[in-house]
C-alpha cells in the first residue's frame, strides 16, 4: 500500500491594512483630493456645517447614498481627522458625528463649489431631490455683507433654515435645519429668488426695495436687513 504522502497546509495570506486611494502626486491639490475627493465626502461635510448630526440624520439628508457608501465615507473622514464621533450624554444616548476644526476649514471650498455650480441650476428636474438647508450655503453669498450678528431664519417654499451671520466662522454650526430657537430676523422669500441671490443676480437690499423679501424683526440686524 501505498503511503500517502501528506500535504503542506496553504498559508493563509497574511492580514493587510486597507489603504486608501491616492493619486501618489507630490501635489496640495492631489493631497486634498485623496482626503475629500471620493464621491459624497463634500455633501457629508455640507451636511456637517449645520452642527453635529446623527447618523440616521446624514443618511435622511443624503437620498440615494447607501448605508455601506455612507459608512465607509464617515470611517474615513474620521481616519482623515475630518470628523469625530462623540456620544450624547443620558437621555439621548446616541452618537453624532461633528467636524473637526480641519474639516470646518473646507466651508469655504463649499462656499466657492456653490457658487461656481449655481449658474448650473435651472428647472428642478422631476428626479431632483431637495432640502430647504441646501439653499444656505448660497444665501450666504447674499447675506455676508451685514455688519450686524446674529440668527436670521429663512422661509422658502421648501421649508425653514436659519443662518449665521455678521460673526466670524466659528466650529459651531454656520446654518442650521428648521427654525432657529431664537431668531433675531426672519425672512421669507421664494425659491427663484433665493437662487437669483445665490447667482449674483440681484442684491438683498434690491429685493427688500422691491418686496420680494419679507423682513420680520425689530432687533438691530432685522433693521440692517430692511436697510434702515
Amino acid at each position: 500500500m501505498s503511503r500517502l504522502r501528506r500535504m503542506p497546509r496553504q498559508q493563509q495570506p497574511s492580514a493587510r491594512t486597507a489603504r486608501r486611494r491616492s493619486y501618489d502626486q507630490f501635489c496640495a491639490t492631489a493631497r486634498a483630493l485623496d482626503s475629500v475627493g471620493d464621491r459624497w465626502t463634500l455633501l457629508i461635510v455640507r451636511e456637517l456645517l449645520a452642527g453635529p448630526r446623527r447618523y440616521t440624520d446624514l443618511h435622511a439628508d443624503l437620498p440615494g447614498v447607501s448605508t455601506d457608501v455612507l459608512a465607509s465615507r464617515l470611517r474615513d473622514m474620521e481616519q482623515g481627522g475630518l470628523v469625530t464621533r462623540r456620544r450624547l450624554p443620558p437621555p439621548a444616548a446616541a452618537s453624532v458625528y461633528e467636524l473637526t476644526g480641519r474639516g470646518h476649514e473646507l466651508l469655504p471650498v463649499l462656499t466657492a463649489l456653490a457658487e461656481w455650480g449655481a449658474p448650473a441650476i435651472g428647472e428642478r428636474r422631476p428626479t431632483d431631490a431637495v432640502r430647504a438647508h441646501w439653499f444656505a450655503l448660497p444665501l450666504r453669498r447674499a447675506l455676508a455683507g451685514l455688519t450686524h450678528e446674529g440668527i436670521v431664519e429663512v422661509h422658502l417654499d421648501e421649508g425653514e433654515f436659519h443662518i449665521r451671520v455678521g460673526g466670524p466662522d466659528v466650529d459651531a454650526g454656520v446654518y442650521g435645519d428648521g427654525p432657529a430657537a431664537h431668531a433675531d430676523a426672519r425672512i421669507a422669500l421664494d425659491t427663484e429668488l433665493c437662487l437669483a441671490l445665490g447667482r449674483g443676480e440681484c442684491t438683498l437690499a434690491e429685493a427688500v426695495k422691491d418686496g420680494r423679501i419679507v423682513v420680520v424683526g425689530e432687533g438691530p440686524l432685522a433693521g440692517e436687513l430692511r436697510g434702515e
